[in-house]
């Protein structure tokens, strides 16, 4: 949680943190959320970066160009860069393509004025600035103007020695008074410096920057010490005579890093974050935003640190009419020269925000650099700097909504390509790609310039699926579910205090033991299902998850420990059958899978492993067999199988090439198959039962939404992945064209030595129509980048990688929370595979905390909504849901509903809660309590209370009994009375 509260100088309360915080906090989490109506959007360039034309026109070397022409060797392409010099109305185009509200570029010192002096200006140079502001005032678009921006005039540096030499104060300001006087009439914004800390620290001291020199840190400060006071002179110039008339306002860009203690709850860290600030932020921030002077942490720790009178206190606090701060790699990169501390660096700039809010009394701010990087060999596909500018924009959004933060502008860096300092071209930091060996120099926009496009006509973020929650329920005959992985069955067949028919003894020696009575035998009762313990463990599990499914998976190792029907382990399947009918008792219906391989344990019998696994057929005739056996001696009380989990996710174990990764999934396919042909001609007209496979689906998005090539890749991705057993399931009998085209094309290529099995005619009919519904596993969306691979092995058949989307809550596996992937995924199965049946067999997140689990909460409850609109909404015939899982296991991620222990999360009453709704009705309930959930009550009452119900049944019968026998008795003797008082009658006459 960002503290956002306090006096100035309380800028380390940024780091305390509220330890009970939600994870699933709004005010965390990604703000879709527009910007303040007047909020300004802009773009930034420096003029040595993109202006070229070096020795053009008049104008004078900097020391920027000394330095280039000494230090790189690509020295020559620094004359030309861009070429915004000559090419004004490119960049122009650049800035109507953008739609921003302003410019921020730099004027060329040493283009006005060649030796630095102010005297006659140079007259292009003078025309070209002209033009510039100009024409950005004749589209509406404010120039904000940076006075330097590094690039100090070679004559200056070579006769004063730069900024070491307290006389370019005064030089500085007559400088920047001609250009008050010249541009002020339609300049509102100005910036005196551009990053000060950059230029003492590198230029002065490191060496990395131009002049290039490496002093020592007393030069370093000393020339920190005069950036501040020609600053302040600047501002006194103008506020006293330019502004009364000009109306504009003027600062400077300062840059800092963001830092993070190694542990929130150590004082002494957060001390380390706030020097660390002091250091590079306050140095220059605190004497002009604060009180005039530098952070006491720095002049304790240099001594020798140069000293402001009282005079100069005064006369330099308060030099600024607004925070204008950059936040980039500049700012982290080399970043061995940053005073870390041991702590951690952060790309976190919502909280540096209410860092400079609370140390320097909440001033307004304008973010005068803001961006990322790609790669030079990167074009215009950088879908990286996307994210990053979604992260660092929605980062500021959130600072003014829940912070109350006063920013009004950002600036995007930077509007072109050009010459990154001491990256040269090594780097490309623009929106638009400028090819540098063509003559036209065309901008072309990048990926980068398309979002920030967006994100100006929004004025902000929209969400991606803006469908409104749905108050509605599911079908009265839902399956809402649980799921478990493999069940260990228990060593022993029952509990020994029933099983073994030995008398003992107890402490007849007075040691307090049993001792066996030799040669004596007694009777026992039958062994019982309570008799296994762990059952009794997952009933009691089950009943307070309150589900109507229960999904589990037996062992196959363990059932038939030679893999074929030589040895039967008739314990063990008798342990499934008494879970799956003391479960039952619980009207509690089992999905039982018959095989449920990881990457860690593939789970099949030893000798099958030994003679290849699934690399041999035989194995597929081997599983037909298993799953036979399942069939019959469990299958009177299942309604439904799974035959194999997640298939499609066993490359990561046959991986020794794409060949074996396709075997490996052809006999598999053919193993499911044969095990659903077996059930429906053998099984199916006795068990009504339903039988399918389960596949891992995750959905997938195109990382790049502007680059048809990502869209491509993501198709890609669903039919390699999903496809790549559902096609042959549910459509053709074959794999999907897009894997035999590409793997084809491919082997063309020589990038690949893949052959896809073919599927004989026989094969085809056996594996088409092979499922009785498809069945599910989603838990996250992938965003998916198209990047050409070269190799015989599976994942490199599809040219694809994953980008981590940073502005999305995730778990600590790395599991994004996107729950619209949900519902498109079973769209898309519906669209691809028709209007089949659809269970979800497996949906979760691993949640860390041990019992108030937030996040499994937050995204149950997403993620089913999400379900719900796929069956109201989209039609999907959608029949049951199962959350994943159970209970967790010791050191893996946390997925569980309850610990390995058993103990029992705030989750579980959150999925009770769907489960009695039946969804999210509305303030009435569109089904009554199902008429099995009455029948399974009275059945539960009985089987809980059969010795009651027996007593008192015998005496209602004997009651019964009595009452039938007076009744006799009492209609006997009438008669008899009857017939003597007849007898009687005849007498008399």
């Amino acid at each position: 949680m960002v503290i956002v509260t306090g006096l100035a100088g309380e800028g380390r309360s940024v780091w305390k943190k509220d330890s009970h915080f939600s994870p699933v906090s709004e005010t965390q989490m990604f703000l879709y959320d527009t910007f303040p109506k007047e909020f300004l959007w802009g773009v930034g360039t420096g003029a040595f970066q993109v202006e070229g034309s070096w020795r053009k026109d008049g104008k004078g070397s900097s020391i920027w160009d000394r330095f280039t022409h000494s230090e790189f060797r690509d020295a020559d392409s620094t004359g030309t860069s861009s070429d915004s010099y000559i090419l004004l109305d490119k960049d122009l185009s650049a800035l109507d393509f953008l739609g921003v509200t302003f410019y921020q570029f730099s004027i060329s010192w040493s283009r006005l004025f060649p030796t630095g002096a102010v005297a006659a200006p140079n007259e292009k140079g003078l025309q070209y600035y002209n033009t510039l502001i100009d024409s950005l005032l004749h589209r509406n678009i404010d120039p904000v103007v940076t006075l330097y921006h590094w690039d100090l005039p070679l004559m200056l540096q070579e006769k004063y020695g730069g900024w070491k030499n307290e006389s370019m104060i005064d030089i500085f300001n007559d400088y920047a008074t001609f250009c008050f006087q010249t541009f002020g009439d339609r300049v509102k914004y100005w910036i005196t410096i551009h990053n000060p800390y950059l230029i003492a620290w590198h230029g002065y001291g490191t060496g990395i920057h131009a002049p290039g020199e490496r002093g020592k840190i007393r030069t370093v400060y000393s020339v920190g010490h005069n950036l501040i006071k020609a600053h302040a002179k600047v501002w006194h110039t103008y506020k006293e005579h330019f502004e009364p008339f000009q109306k504009g306002m003027i600062s400077i860009v300062l840059g800092s890093h963001w830092i993070e203690p190694n542990k929130l709850e150590d004082e002494s860290d957060i001390s380390k974050c706030q020097k660390s600030m002091e250091r590079v932020l306050g140095w220059f921030a605190k004497p002009i935003h604060g009180d005039g002077d530098y952070p006491e942490e720095l002049k304790n720790e240099f001594l020798f640190l140069p000293h402001f009178t009282e005079d100069e206190k005064n006369y330099i606090k308060g030099t600024a009419d607004f925070f204008a701060f950059s936040f980039g790699p500049s700012n982290f990169k080399p970043p061995n020269t940053l005073p870390k501390m041991g702590q951690n660096l952060s790309l976190n700039l919502r909280e540096v925000l209410n860092w400079i809010k609370l140390e320097y009394n909440s001033p307004r701010i304008l973010i005068a650099e803001n961006g990322w990087f790609t790669d030079s060999h990167v074009k215009t596909d950088d879908t990286t700097a996307i994210y990053m500018m979604k992260n660092f924009i929605n980062k500021v959004l959130q600072a003014i909504k829940y912070d109350n933060i006063d920013v009004f502008g950002y600036t995007a860096w930077s509007l072109l390509d050009g010459f990154e300092w001491q990256h040269a071209y090594n780097i490309r930091r623009g929106l638009f790609y400028v090819d540098f060996k063509s003559k036209k120099k065309e901008r072309i926009p990048k990926s980068s310039a398309l979002y920030y496009k967006q994100i100006i006509r929004e004025n902000g973020f929209f969400p991606k699926d803006a469908t409104p929650n749905l108050q509605a329920q599911f079908s009265c005959d839902f399956s809402w579910g649980i799921t478990e992985s493999v069940l260990k069955a228990e060593s022993a067949a029952s509990s020994p205090q029933f099983c073994d028919p030995s008398l003992y003894l107890w402490n007849v020696t007075g040691d307090g033991l049993l001792h066996k009575v030799e040669g004596v035998k007694l009777k026992t009762r039958p062994a019982q299902c309570t008799d296994f313990v762990s059952i009794k463990k997952q009933l009691d599990l089950l009943e307070k998850m309150k589900v109507t499914h229960y999904r589990f998976a037996l062992d196959w190792s363990l059932i038939l420990p030679n893999g074929d029907l030589s040895v039967v382990n008739r314990q063990v399947l008798r342990y499934y059958r008494c879970v799956i009918s003391e479960v039952l008792k619980l009207n509690v219906q089992s999905m039982v899978t018959l095989y449920y391989p990881t990457h860690t344990y593939l789970g099949l019998p030893g000798p099958l492993l030994q003679t290849g696994g699934w690399l041999n057929q035989s194995t597929a005739y081997a599983f037909q067999d298993y799953a036979a056996l399942c069939f019959r001696e469990l299958g009177d009380l299942v309604k439904l199988w799974i035959t194999i989990n997640e298939p499609n996710q066993l490359s990561s174990v046959y991986n020794r090439s794409s060949n074996d990764t396709y075997r490996a999934a052809h006999n598999l396919l053919i193993a499911h198959a044969m095990a659903w042909r077996i059930y429906d001609e053998q099984y199916r007209s006795s068990q009504y039962g339903k039988v399918s496979l389960s596949l891992h689906s995750d959905w997938a998005e195109p990382a790049n939404p502007f680059f048809e090539s990502h869209s491509r890749a993501a198709n890609r991705f669903l039919q390699f992945e999903i496809g790549w057993f559902a096609n042959p399931i549910f459509k053709t009998g074959d794999y999907p064209a897009i894997m035999r085209e590409y793997i084809t094309f491919k082997n063309r290529k020589g990038l690949s030595h893949t052959l896809l099995p073919s599927f004989t005619s026989e094969e085809k009919q056996l594996v088409k129509g092979a499922a009785d519904f498809y069945a599910l596993n989603h838990f996250t969306t992938r965003l998916v980048i198209h990047e050409p691979q070269n190799g015989s092995q599976h994942d490199f058949d599809r040219d694809i990688q994953f980008l981590q989307d940073i502005t999305c809550l995730s778990s600590p596996s790395r599991l994004t929370v996107v729950p619209w992937g949900m519902r498109k995924v079973l769209r898309w199965i519906k669209n691809t595979y028709g209007d089949i049946d659809i269970y979800i067999t497996a949906n979760g997140i691993d949640d860390p905390s041990l019992d108030n689990d937030e996040l499994r909460n937050y995204y149950l409850g997403k993620y089913i909504q999400e379900v719900l609109k796929a069956y109201y909404i989209d039609k999907v015939k959608i029949k049951g849901y199962y959350a994943f899982k159970l209970t967790e296991e010791k050191s893996k991620p946390r997925f569980g509903f309850f610990t390995s222990d058993s103990k029992g999360k705030a989750s579980i009453k959150f999925y009770n809660s769907l489960i009695s709704n039946n969804g999210f009705p509305a303030d009435y309930s569109v089904c009554g309590p199902p008429s099995h959930e009455k029948q399974c009550s009275f059945c539960l009452f009985i089987s809980q209370k059969k010795p009651l119900i027996f007593f008192a049944c015998c005496l209602f019968s004997t009651l019964i009994l009595l009452l039938a026998l007076i009744f006799f008795h009492k209609r006997k003797r009438r008669k008899r009375f009857k017939a003597k008082r007849i007898k009687c009658i005849c007498v008399s006459f």
